[in-house]
């Protein structure tokens, strides 16, 4: 199956987000159109502590209109390297660094209409540094136990997809001896 793009029509360019509208070709030949956000991608990062705690952020989201609890995460910038990206957002918001980094894998948030994937890692061997907020970034930090954190997604305390997707990732593959 796959769609062949007959034209495109740009409909708002900003800072984060791109929106264009295609006409496509269906695989049967049929035409129809796609509305697309494309997005540079982010990444997220499970900073897991030596007591199996890991680093969340609270911070209002302006879109749901209240504070969501979050693992630290950020934008890419055009052309970045998604595990510097981790990084230095793991710096940023939480004051830590870490002297191992895990791939654990991308994760796509809405692949109905976005082009964003969200680069996933866990990170050990955590030392604290001077956390240093974007302007305009407000969040505080908490530490939860990775058990509670899982089980705080389960039960729908915890909503947001890309911590959702590397908790329960990360408790399973520490579950299975895979970390």
């Amino acid at each position: 199956m796959e769609e062949k793009t007959l034209s495109e029509r740009n409909i708002f360019e900003g800072k984060i987000i791109r929106v264009h509208v295609d006409d496509v070709e269906l695989s049967d030949g049929t035409k129809s159109f796609r509305e697309v956000v494309e997005h540079s991608g982010g990444v997220c990062v499970a900073a897991l502590t030596d007591e199996k705690e890991l680093y969340f952020v609270r911070q209002y989201r302006y879109p749901f209109k209240r504070e969501l609890l979050e693992l630290p995460a950020g934008k890419l910038e055009v052309g970045e390297i998604p595990l510097e990206a981790g990084l230095r957002e793991l710096e940023e918001e939480c004051g830590v660094r870490a002297d191992r980094v895990i791939d654990m894998g991308t994760v796509y948030p809405t692949v109905a209409y976005c082009s964003e994937i969200i680069y996933l890692f866990a990170a050990t061997g955590l030392h604290p540094v001077i956390q240093h907020l974007d302007e305009g970034e407000f969040l505080s930090v908490e530490k939860i136990p990775l058990e509670k954190a899982a089980k705080m997604v389960v039960e729908g305390e915890i909503s947001d997809a890309k911590t959702v997707a590397l908790v329960l990732k990360l408790d399973k593959m520490l579950k299975e001896g895979k970390i």
